[in-house]
């Protein structure tokens, strides 16, 4: 840097003196270089390209260099086109400085109207002065007005041989469907840490700058895959560091986390240690570290862990810090998925409330404390497997009296007796489907998933009787055509035997759906009777008495201990 000691020469920021020259100079950017080369090596050369990409990742500067490769003539002035521009002959050097007269550069941010799009296109049916091909570039093309675009469109659907559009933009959603149809498009992708890691190293090797590894890493997380942001915060770390950008300096000048406090920040997070993760956040924010990069940190350990937990071969990864690697080895064994997942919900929730609050860093100590606590819950699962463990007190049971339903069609009379409401069907048994009555054929249709002809059977029929092998019930007109063959289909799949169904048609007589509704009204309706129950419901005035009630046959013996026993709780409330 000694060159620039000089006050006479003014000094260049890094970011545009080393603006790549040369494709092979556009990191990250290989898709687009290839397409280029094969476009040039077959005269394939499209008369419109539309970059996108987040700031900072080159649209601009390689808008220049396919200017350069469309009109580089070479030293002897005789090469045409050419993925490789020589930077030497006269078309190249105006082109990198910006004073071609045949490459027009249009800020599209500060002209946006039509009279502006109307002057920059009045001199297309002109052939180039200089250059091979007269060359378009409009950056930030998404801002151009909508009178602008519509003044573009026709020019750039059929513009002539000798023209060329080079559009660039950050907000490739805005840019009209019209003028997207008619470009060859570029995705500029985000440039990964390691990639701005190996540009920094070169750029310093250059400068001879020395620098901490951690420095620049932090420096190409907080760029955030933006080149001239990285190259940015660079330039003002060497000017603060004095000659070599050192880890503490970087730290506090961009106000990161510190990631060797933020890994011990999670550890005390698991184990609960409410007193050190207050202590840790409070000495990370006075060293200059914001609430939501300290939490974004955190978001970013938990995904970690996650993967290194389902895929341990990214233990492997080079890139890898020597203080995540053993951060992983250490919790993904004991930490479950389960777990990771619920505090990456409780902390990426926590964006939200930190830019809500009046001040974000009592929001984060209300976050952290909400997920140390949460975190050490059981999961339902695990809760599920305790219970199994404990012995649990019996649902109440209730006998039913037996039902015995009556029903009158219009069309045809129907007597039905039906032995037990159908509330909680049984299992089907292991060996084999012995259907003998409707709990047996509503557990098989609910143990097999056929739930259309179950719900059909339960609300479009009535069920007169049935027995082994025989069933009589009445249909409707609401009952569908196919109910029949379906259910005669199913009952000889279910017990091996064709089935004898006696069909009546009239008005259903009571459905097993209305019979499973009046016995539970039935079970709920004795239930308010016990006095502990209606002890609560005269204490809470209007709260509603709604339960799933499980019926089965007891013995009154069976039943009158249930009662006692609820009896007995009483005198505890």
């Amino acid at each position: 840097m000694a060159e620039n000691k000089d006050n006479s020469t003014p000094y260049v920021v890094l970011a545009r003196k080393y603006r790549p020259q040369v494709f092979e100079d556009l990191l990250g950017q290989d898709a687009l270089v290839k397409t280029l080369k094969n476009a040039i090596e077959n005269n394939r050369l499209h008369h419109a390209y539309i970059l996108t990409g987040i700031r900072g990742v080159g649209k601009t500067t390689t808008a220049r260099l396919i200017a350069r490769a469309l009109n580089c003539t070479g030293l002897d002035g005789k090469s045409g086109p050419t993925i490789h521009p020589c930077g030497q002959c006269e078309n190249c050097q105006a082109i990198a400085n910006g004073r071609h007269i045949d490459v027009l550069e249009l800020d599209a941010a500060s002209r946006t109207g039509v009279d502006d799009m109307r002057e920059l296109l009045a001199g297309v049916q002109y052939k180039p002065t200089n250059a091979r091909y007269k060359v378009y570039i409009i950056d930030e093309v998404h801002m151009l007005s909508k009178g602008a675009f519509n003044a573009l469109l026709k020019t750039l659907e059929e513009p002539p041989a000798h023209v060329k559009f080079i559009f660039a933009t950050t907000e490739i959603r805005k840019v009209p469907v019209t003028i997207l149809s008619r470009c060859q498009r570029f995705d500029l992708e985000r440039l990964t840490i390691p990639t701005l890691m190996e540009l920094f190293h070169k750029i310093l090797k250059a400068e001879k700058i020395t620098a901490d590894d951690e420095a620049l890493e932090m420096i190409a997380k907080a760029a955030d895959g933006s080149a001239r942001d990285g190259l940015s915060i660079l330039d003002q770390a060497i000017v603060l560091s004095g000659g070599k950008v050192k880890f503490e300096i970087v730290r506090d000048m961009i106000g990161l986390a510190d990631r060797t406090k933020t890994l011990a920040l999670f550890e005390y997070l698991l184990q609960g240690d409410m007193a050190k993760v207050l202590e840790n956040v409070h000495e990370q924010y006075q060293h200059g570290a914001h609430p939501s990069l300290i939490l974004n940190d955190l978001i970013e350990i938990v995904h970690m862990l996650t993967k290194a937990k389902v895929v341990p071969d990214i233990l492997q990864d080079e890139m890898m810090s020597e203080n995540d690697k053993n951060l992983c080895e250490k919790l993904s064994a004991s930490l479950s998925v389960a777990v990771l997942s619920k505090m990456w919900q409780m902390l990426l929730k926590g964006i939200d409330e930190l830019n809500l609050a009046p001040y974000p860093q009592d929001a984060l100590d209300m976050v952290l404390i909400r997920t140390a606590y949460g975190a050490s819950l059981p999961t339902p699962a695990e809760l599920l497997e305790e219970l199994k463990k404990k012995p649990t007190h019996e649902p109440i049971k209730i006998t039913l009296p037996q039902h015995k339903v009556d029903t009158t069609p219009q069309t045809t009379a129907a007597s039905v007796s039906i032995q037990q409401p159908i509330l909680s069907p049984k299992m089907p048994a292991q060996t084999n489907h012995s259907i003998t009555d409707i709990q047996d054929l509503t557990s098989y249709l609910e143990a097999h998933k056929k739930m259309i002809l179950l719900y059909a059977l339960k609300n479009d029929v009535s069920i007169d009787n049935i027995s082994d092998g025989a069933i009589t019930l009445t249909v409707c007109e609401k009952t569908a055509p196919d109910f029949v063959p379906t259910l005669s289909a199913v009952l000889k799949e279910a017990t091996g035997s064709p089935w004898n169904i006696d069909v009546k048609y009239g008005t259903l007589g009571k459905t097993l759906n209305d019979i499973e509704k009046e016995a539970n009204e039935a079970n709920k309706q004795k239930i308010i009777e016990y006095p502990l129950i209606k002890t609560i419901l005269n204490e809470f005035k209007g709260i509603k008495f709604d339960t799933v009630l499980r019926v089965s046959n007891t013995s009154e013996d069976d039943e009158q201990e249930q009662i006692n026993n609820i009896e007995e709780e009483e005198t505890y409330v």
